[in-house]
């Protein structure tokens, strides 16, 4: 057998490898969808944050909060809103690796 056929023989075995093991190396369709209505929930926690944020702003800019207090509140709700985007940064991670 010559380096030729050799090649050959391995591009082929390589092949049925990558085809027989393609179920294996998905997810199961139930992790999937679960793992996007996480990703929704995310996303829906995300904008519920940013919309808290923007009322805190407008409430220390109508007097109902004072400098100090608007600060510690948009400290601590930024603070929930980065957790937020971590989360799906490592979803979206997991889903692109």
């Amino acid at each position: 057998m010559d380096l030729l056929q050799f090649l050959l023989v391995l591009a082929v075995l390589g092949a049925a490898v990558f085809v027989i093991t393609g179920p294996l190396r998905r997810p199961p369709p139930g992790e999937r969808e679960a793992e996007d209505r996480g990703e929704a929930a995310l996303e829906a926690a995300k904008e519920a944050k940013y919309r808290e944020i923007r009322d805190a702003e407008l409430d220390r800019e109508m007097g109902k909060l004072s400098r100090e207090d608007w600060h510690a509140v948009d400290r601590e709700l930024r603070a929930e809103a980065i957790e937020i985007l971590q989360k799906l940064d490592r979803l979206e991670g997991r889903k692109v690796g």
